[in-house]
């Protein structure tokens, strides 16, 4: 799994940007979309199912971030 770096650098690619940051979790929109969501900003690989769960609210799944 990638680390909460990448995946915000996926989330970026794709348009989204940041809205906030509270605490060590940074909320991301994408103003086209309106889609939302929120990355945690910890060291180390995101467990899989929070990062599964970070694409599909932002509209993508986990073949979209592989093909990137």
């Amino acid at each position: 799994m990638p680390t909460a770096k990448e995946a915000v650098a996926f989330l970026k690619e794709k348009g989204f940007i940041e809205k906030r940051q509270r605490g060590s979790h940074l909320i991301l929109q994408n103003p086209k979309t309106g889609y939302r969501t929120v990355v945690p900003m910890h060291p180390g690989d995101l467990p899989k199912g929070l990062f599964l769960r970070i694409l599909k609210d932002a509209g993508y799944s986990l073949e979209d971030f592989l093909r990137k």
